[in-house]
């Protein structure tokens, strides 16, 4: 299932995959250390950003409607506490 979301969090991943590539490249090309930590963090970072809109939009639009009965419930639940694991 797409969400209006999944566009933006591919650009965004995309744009830390050119940064990693960068930082491979910094790395071979023997930059200092204090240059690829930064770099680094911004990766992470972005990489962490796209992960927290994905789990945020999919709580939003796919499990904010609990389904009818007991049963439904029961597995928005669950799949609720096994995505927020990864926040």
């Amino acid at each position: 299932m797409e969400h209006a979301s999944h566009p933006d969090i591919a650009k965004r991943l995309k744009r830390a995959q050119g940064h990693l590539n960068k930082v491979i490249d910094m790395i071979e090309t023997g930059r200092p250390c204090v240059e690829l930590a930064q770099q680094l963090q911004a990766v992470e970072s972005a990489i962490s950003k796209a992960k927290k809109t994905l789990i945020h939009d999919h709580v939003e639009h796919c499990l904010s409607e609990a389904a009818d009965g007991p049963e439904g419930r029961a597995a928005h639940l669950k799949e609720f506490r096994e995505i927020t694991r990864y926040l």
